[in-house]
């Protein structure tokens, strides 16, 4: 079994010595994918292509090699092919024809040729040969040049003739490992992660760093998705996930950052934070799912602002993208679903935020802000390797009781930030309402009657449905969700 692989157009454009050291990552990268997934190949450099020969005649070994050449970053195009030693331009032909015999049966087709070494005919002739023999020796309908349904392809490279069975279309981008690295900021939410796989896509190792607002709830999900996009995209290349956790510098900033700039306090604290990480880690950059004026932190003049903090560079591919063009992404690579369930853990809402940043008002605002609590959560973050993260048990969220209708004895926690259930407050005749701010959760779980069942409440209801899972889990109390019947709930968005 063999597959052709096309390097990404933009590598072929290069200079001789970092198209030749492109070539040698991505060969070298495909070694280690098969060798990960039990799969005997020899993977051989042709210089404006790679052949990659499987071992195995097995489907499954088959739908595993396309799968790996079709996430891979760097492959522009692969072929699936049949490739044959021939003589004689007939003996190609007859090649091609028994290839194609049944793909072409009551089908327009035409004949598509590549040709490489020295022969007595051309691509053309090639072509205009081998069409006419299979409109006359197969079922084949008509010729069409224009619009046909099927394109017979083939390659004919000195004294043997690939057949193309099936093409598949690459992930593009640079050989990842060819860039450098950078460290992501990963929330969990469409944005984040749309970043992050463009990073990966462009051939740079991307490790990922997550500020945890939520508790143990918001880390599984976090991780979970970080894994999905590394063993997906990256899995030729081990990186880390480090985990900060930023509850106490949430409260740090609800209780003494001037309302109006605490969505960009968090936001340098942040990149304060993840410098030092990428300093750990000796990272060059940080990444971040920002898109110019999706939300009031992500203005210009608040961008600036909040990039003073850090001497990094800081890389924000989604920056012109609509949000649709965002979650269209994430739909295709396969993050959509992760996203769409992933709660807002943005734990700073201003009630009036800025939009337009002033650098001094903010450095003012800071000076209230105990920066030992940033020092303290540096010292307690956690890095491990990504292939680990995941090692604990499924999530099992499906397993959490949702409640439409409370029983009269249930006690509901309104677990949203302070300035949601201000604006919004959560009132039920027959039940007691408490407001816990997920943040705080953990810190509070004593304060509550073992004997009653708990329903925690949240705007989108996801948020609610992590956290009782695994409060269930460590604790006795019982927990569950409740879920106001039909009621609308909005996108996920990044923080």
């Amino acid at each position: 079994m063999k597959f052709v692989v096309k390097l990404f157009p933009e590598i072929t454009i290069k200079s001789k010595s970092a198209r030749k050291q492109m070539t040698k990552i991505l060969r070298q990268n495909l070694q280690v994918l098969f060798r990960q997934h039990l799969l005997s190949a020899d993977v051989r450099n042709k210089w404006d292509s790679l052949l990659v020969v499987l071992n195995h005649d097995d489907d499954v070994s088959r739908r595993k090699a396309i799968e790996i050449l079709s996430h891979t970053p760097g492959i522009g195009f692969s072929l699936e092919i049949g490739e044959y030693e021939f003589s004689t331009l007939d003996e190609a032909y007859q090649r091609v024809r028994d290839e194609y015999r049944e793909r072409v049966a009551g089908k327009t087709f035409c004949v598509r040729i590549k040709r490489a070494g020295h022969h007595e005919f051309t691509s053309h002739q090639a072509e205009i040969y081998m069409g006419g023999g299979i409109l006359k020796e197969t079922e084949a309908k008509s010729v069409s040049l224009k619009s046909p349904e099927v394109v017979v392809t083939a390659e004919i490279r000195n004294d043997r003739v690939q057949v193309v069975r099936q093409q598949i279309k690459g992930l593009g981008g640079y050989p990842l490992g060819s860039q450098g690295e950078v460290l992501s900021l990963i929330s969990g939410g469409f944005d984040s992660t749309v970043a992050s796989y463009l990073m990966t896509r462009r051939g740079l190792k991307t490790h990922y760093c997550f500020f945890n607002l939520g508790g143990s709830a918001h880390e599984i999900g976090v991780k979970q998705v970080a894994h999905y996009l590394w063993s997906t995209y990256g899995e030729s290349h081990k990186v880390k996930f480090v985990t900060v956790p930023f509850e106490e510098v949430v409260t740090e900033i609800l209780t003494n950052v001037e309302t109006s700039q605490m969505g960009v306090v968090l936001k340098r604290m942040m990149l304060r934070a993840a410098s030092r990480v990428a300093d750990d880690l000796r990272i060059p950059a940080l990444v971040t799912g920002e898109a110019v004026a999706q939300v009031a932190s992500q203005t210009i003049t608040n961008l600036a602002v909040i990039d003073r903090v850090t001497d990094h560079m800081v890389l924000r591919p989604l920056a012109a993208m609509d949000k649709q063009d965002i979650i269209n992404t994430a739909r295709r690579i396969g993050t959509e679903a992760f996203a769409a369930n992933m709660p807002e853990y943005c734990g700073v809402i201003s009630i009036n935020p800025t939009t337009m940043g002033d650098r001094k008002r903010v450095e003012e605002t800071e000076q209230n802000f105990d920066m030992d609590v940033l020092e303290r959560a540096l010292s307690r973050s956690s890095t491990q390797r990504i292939d680990e993260v995941i090692t604990e048990e499924e999530s099992g969220l499906d397993d959490v009781p949702v409640v439409e209708t409370p029983g009269l004895s249930d006690v509901i926690i309104d677990i949203r930030h302070p300035g949601e259930t201000a604006d919004n407050p959560l009132n039920l005749a027959n039940n007691r309402v408490v407001e816990i701010p997920f943040y705080e959760l953990d810190s509070r779980i004593r304060e509550l009657d073992g004997a009653q069942r708990h329903l925690l409440y949240c705007q989108k209801g996801t948020m609610s449905r992590i956290h009782a899972h695994h409060l269930n889990l460590e604790t006795d109390i019982a927990f569950g969700v409740f879920d106001e019947p039909d009621r609308k709930r909005p996108l996920a968005e990044d923080i």
